[in-house]
């Protein structure tokens, strides 16, 4: 087996999710004080980027190019993100505490996920979980792919 090699600019081995803001500073500070994230590093000057983690998960906020939109203007989202954390229930206690805009209240899902969604500030759309049953996806009624 040969060792992958590592880079601690680039700490996550699966995914980087990238989310684009107007105010990349602002959205650092919102995320960082509500979902409990921290920073790792920023760049350019007007800040262009930065990175951002909790725990293992690892994701770059971008300032949104010239014309760009984001989820609130454009009047929907596009995509979701799911972050699975030890304890969601005080996790959305913190959240709501902070005054975010909860979109879907705290409840367990028939495939066994305890979760809530939220829109942060220019409205990307979180799902914030955590594992309360192991359910083989049969059981609430998915169509299990063919192995091939």
């Amino acid at each position: 087996m040969i060792a992958r090699m590592k880079n601690r600019s680039v700490p996550a081995d699966i995914m980087v999710p990238h989310v684009c803001y107007h105010d990349v500073d602002a959205a650092c500070d919102w995320l960082c004080r509500v979902f409990g994230f921290s920073e790792s590093f920023r760049y350019g000057d007007p800040v262009s980027g930065v990175q951002v983690h909790r725990g293992q998960a690892v994701l770059m906020l971008h300032r949104v190019r010239d014309g760009g939109l984001n989820p609130a203007q454009l009047g929907y989202g596009t995509q979701m993100l799911t972050i699975l954390v030890e304890d969601v229930d005080a996790h959305y206690e913190i959240a709501v505490e902070a005054g975010a805009r909860i979109v879907e209240d705290l409840h367990e899902t028939v495939y066994g996920e305890r979760q809530y969604a939220v829109d942060d500030l220019e409205g990307h759309r979180w799902v914030w979980s955590q594992h309360a049953r192991d359910m083989d996806p049969a059981e609430w009624g998915a169509t299990i792919a063919p192995k091939k």
